[in-house]
């Protein structure tokens, strides 16, 4: 007879190859069929909201694996709110405007540029922009990122920009703005001016020089020391261009400065700097012939080494005690500090320098030629006059231009400005960053400081794609036209006819009729020719989209993106929210990191080192990038390589034959009126349904808390240890050799039904294809309905959980790890192939004797052997226990015959004639 015919052995549809390249399209299709995104709103649609607001991509080309690791990110949290009894609409979003856009356009056009107006090239930019929404949004959806993809937001839609230009405009008759001259980041590639969200630092190598500026006459005549004789202020600089720009000199007001006798000279230096200095000319002998307060010399001046005029002596707190000389070349048109003291002394904010970074035709010796091509010849000419002391070069870190990474220069242009002081703004946002939770907490630390520190914000740009800045002059005065009618007036044309409108119509085709200047009666204007920054654009995402959508609400309940964004969205959105709605626009805020390779390097073209999110889609799945997404702490940097994806995929396949394990063991299990009451199950059942408690309150936690990671840990470790290693191999010869109705084999199956659909829903959010596909082969899985997703993840049943029984499982399994081990020598040795060959006997310290004795048949079980005896004297040999002293085993063949059904070794195999290979129990099964 063939016995294995009457075995209970597992029976599933659910595949073990998963297929996940192929089997996600399927499973993508059903979902948009069925519109379960649509499903969802309208399951939750009376819970409680929980918003998180999509900061928009720029829609300007693929998706890279940054983009792959904040959706999913992003993906995780909402399903993960909607099974945890929230409403949680996802609205994804696009930036559609600005230099990343434009950029791209300039590039394709090439010269062809030249011949095009604003209103072409717009139209260029707004095709390009369409063209990567729709291919990054196939790209998301592929992703398994759930959202309402129908009717996501643009902030090139005309309602969109219309909120743009209103909130400008709220934020302008408060008299935020301010339009003036003052320095700013300027790219002279992309012609325009950049935010410090637009610059990266990288390495420059730069001339680093020192240079002599004569004192005049009436800084010589208060320097003690020096009467008649000549001395020079000495400057270090790396930036020689900015030379011809140079108005004064600034020294510290509290450190002491030194009349230092040289073979060259007497130079002035801070006291503390001499010797360094001093070293650095190359200059052994010296005299310090007396010291001096700085606040002598304020006001006096030096003689400019290049154009002969006079350079201002003025004192300033930031000059550096660490580097250089103490006496520092200050161009006020060139510096955010040297402005500064600019202002302070009345000095002019003078820049001679032009939009592509050539001096202007004035500057004498040096016109027409680019900044930084002119450093060599500005140095020869310092040193062909004798005021150069010294010249070598270093690299220092330097701003360059986020788009075309070129270095940019500071530079002094008329531009829109949003005053940081005005109404206390500085100071309520930064009362505002202490209201909202940080996710890590050192983000609180990073942009509290960062707008502690920044300048006003340079809200006017110099390109064509962007959102007009609707402001007006008069052609004979210049005098500037705005007021809320006016602002109105342009906000409903743009909300009907987009911001296209103010490039295409003339100032008067925009302006209501009648409209005239206050200052001189004039009726003929000009537009402004600026465009607003594009971080202004997402900043006010939040009344674009959580104010105006009636499933959303301000304001959101979390803003989730990657670090740099501390001085990018999450900045500006706060500065905005603040200056116009009195509050921050999110109450907390989640950052993740960077994805780096295996060897901790950013991914660049250049190092060959980038992985594609559709590279890994195509040989792994998608599922194997939400898995690394959840399996990494998102809030260090993210390493992602082939040989991670790899380990992953291996803890893939291992979550994946957990399920189908307990699927295949469900076959013939109807949890309606078969399931068997936790208290009237199995010991074993009852103890690994109290380990799945732990299990479900743990992950629910880590949801709570977003920590993911813990989520995968979790649940790999539950599969792989708690269940595949050890549940599973001790029931299995319960539930293929018992009875198939049998009241233990159903106490299983109500274990196996409990955890499986406990797995499903826990690992839904972040496995989410795996999630919905296994739960269609759950037995009667009416209890998950169409989706997964319209389930709530599992309660936990503090009920469920048993202390006692846990205590007593510790030293069970305590006990079994020593008998395994006895096992796993004598299966070195080949006494013994399978388990089941084996009689244990164990002598036991006296302290647990009667509790081995109680639970020996238990012990034989999860041990998986044919025979377990307790001794009660040393016999000699055996092995020594390592975890339990003074506890000794020894293994050996097991009695009797083997059974041809169940494989348990028997004395008392044979008892039927017709069955002479079986086991009593057995025996009892067949008839």
């Amino acid at each position: 007879m063939d016995y294995k015919e009457t075995l209970n052995l597992p029976k599933t549809d659910f595949p073990m190859r998963a297929d996940l390249p192929r089997k996600e399209k399927e499973i993508l299709k059903i979902w948009e069929e069925m519109d379960l995104y649509e499903k969802i709103k309208e399951k939750t649609r009376q819970r409680p909201m929980f918003i998180l607001h999509d900061g928009p991509p720029y829609a300007n080309g693929n998706i890279h694996q940054g983009h792959a690791l904040n959706k999913i990110l992003k993906d995780i949290i909402v399903k993960a709110k909607i099974m945890d009894g929230y409403r949680c609409d996802f609205i994804p979003g696009w930036d559609c405007h600005g230099l990343p856009i434009e950029h791209q356009v300039d590039k394709m056009l090439g010269k062809k540029k030249e011949g095009l107006t604003k209103s072409q090239v717009r139209k260029l930019c707004r095709d390009y922009a369409l063209k990567f929404i729709d291919i990054q949004r196939e790209e998301f959806k592929r992703l398994g990122v759930l959202g309402d993809w129908k009717n996501p937001y643009f902030t090139m839609h005309p309602h969109y920009q219309a909120t743009i230009i209103r909130e400008f405009s709220r934020i302008l008759l408060n008299g935020y703005t301010y339009r003036g001259k003052k320095p700013i980041h300027w790219c002279w590639s992309c012609l325009t001016a950049l935010a410090e969200a637009e610059v990266e630092y990288e390495d420059k190598t730069s001339p680093s020089i020192y240079v002599k500026f004569p004192l005049a006459e009436d800084a010589i005549s208060v320097l003690p020391g020096v009467k008649p004789r000549e001395a020079s202020i000495i400057i270090w600089t790396t930036t020689p261009w900015t030379l011809p720009a140079n108005l004064a000199i600034a020294l510290h007001p509290s450190h002491p400065y030194a009349v230092v006798e040289t073979e060259k000279g007497i130079f002035i230096i801070a006291k503390a700097l001499v010797e360094e200095v001093m070293s650095k000319l190359q200059m052994r002998d010296f005299n310090i012939i007396t010291t001096f307060p700085s606040t002598i010399l304020e006001q006096k001046n030096a003689i400019h080494p290049i154009y002969g005029r006079n350079s201002l002596i003025v004192l300033a707190d930031y000059v550096s005690m660490d580097t250089g000389t103490g006496c520092v070349h200050t161009a006020p048109g060139h510096g955010q500090e040297d402005y500064n003291t600019g202002i302070q002394y009345n000095l002019d904010i003078y820049s001679p320098v032009d939009d592509r970074g050539r001096f202007t035709e004035d500057v004498k010796y040096f016109g027409g030629m680019f900044v930084f091509d002119a450093n060599p010849s500005i140095n020869d000419f310092l040193r062909k006059n004798g005021s150069l002391l010294h010249e070598e070069t270093i690299v220092h870190s330097y701003p360059h231009c986020w788009r075309c990474k070129n270095p940019v220069i500071f530079r002094s242009t008329e531009q829109w400005f949003i005053s940081m002081e005005k109404n206390k703004l500085r100071e309520n946002c930064l009362r505002w960053i202490d209201n909202v939770r940080w996710i890590p907490y050192w983000g609180r630390d990073r942009i509290y400081n960062m707008i502690a520190s920044r300048p006003d914000w340079c809200i006017s740009r110099q390109r064509s794609w962007g959102i007009p800045i609707t402001v007006f002059y008069c052609t004979s005065c210049g005098e500037m036209l705005f007021n809320e009618d006016i602002l109105n007036h342009i906000i409903s044309l743009v909300e009907n006819h987009g911001a296209d409108i103010w490039f295409e119509k003339d100032a008067d085709e925009i302006l209501p009729e009648g409209v005239r200047c206050k200052k001189c009666g004039n009726d003929k204007f000009r537009k402004d020719e600026n465009i607003i920054d594009v971080w202004f654009d997402s900043g006010v995402s939040w009344a674009a989209v959580l104010e105006k959508r009636e499933e959303l609400g301000f304001p959101a309940d979390m803003y989730l993106e990657g670090s740099d964004q501390h001085r990018g969205w999450f900045h500006s959105s706060l500065i905005a929210a603040v200056a116009t709605r009195g509050c921050a626009p999110y109450r907390s805020v989640l950052t993740h990191g960077f994805v780096v390779d295996g060897e901790g390097r950013k991914m660049s073209k250049s190092l060959g080192n980038v992985i594609h999110p559709q590279e890994v889609i195509d040989r792994y799945g998608a599922e194997i990038l939400r898995l690394w997404v959840a399996a990494e702490d998102y809030r260090n940097d993210v390493t992602l390589s082939m040989e991670i994806l790899e380990r992953l995929a291996e803890a893939y396949r291992r979550i994946r034959n957990t399920l189908r394990f307990i699927l295949g063991n469900l076959y013939d299990f109807d949890p309606e009126s078969q399931f068997v009451d936790l208290k009237k199950r199995e010991e074993i059942d009852r103890w690994i349904t109290s380990r799945l408690q732990h299990i479900i309150k743990k992950c629910i936690n880590a949801y709570r808390n977003y920590e993911f990671h813990i989520i995968y840990h979790t649940i790999h470790n539950f599969c792989t240890v708690d269940l595949s290693s050890l549940y599973f191999d001790i029931i299995k010869d319960r539930l293929y050799c018992s009875r198939a109705d049998s009241s233990e084999r159903k106490s299983c199956q109500s274990a196996l039904y409990e955890i499986g659909l406990a797995i499903i829903k826990l690992i839904a959010p972040i496995l989410s294809f795996t999630a919905d596909e296994v739960s269609k082969y759950m037995p009667y899985s009416l209890k998950l309905g169409e989706s997964v997703f319209l389930n709530s993840f599992p309660s936990i049943e503090e009920g469920s959980i048993d202390y006692e029984l846990e205590k007593k499982w510790e030293v069970l399994l305590k006990i079994r790890r020593e008998i395994l081990r006895a096992l796993e020598i004598l299966r070195k040795q080949k006494l013994i192939g399978s388990s089941l060959d084996a009689l244990v006997e164990i002598l036991s310290p006296q302290d647990i004797r009667e509790f081995v004795s109680e639970n020996l048949e238990t012990l034989r079980m999860i041990c998986i052997v044919s025979q377990m005896e307790i001794i009660e004297r040393d016999k000699g040999g055996g092995m020594e226990g390592e975890e339990i002293k003074d506890m000794k085993i020894w293994v050996s063949r097991a009695r009797g015959s083997k059974c041809e059904r169940c494989w348990t070794y028997s004395t008392e195999t044979g008892m039927d004639p017709s069955h002479p290979g079986i086991c009593p129990r057995c025996l009892e099964v067949l008839s």
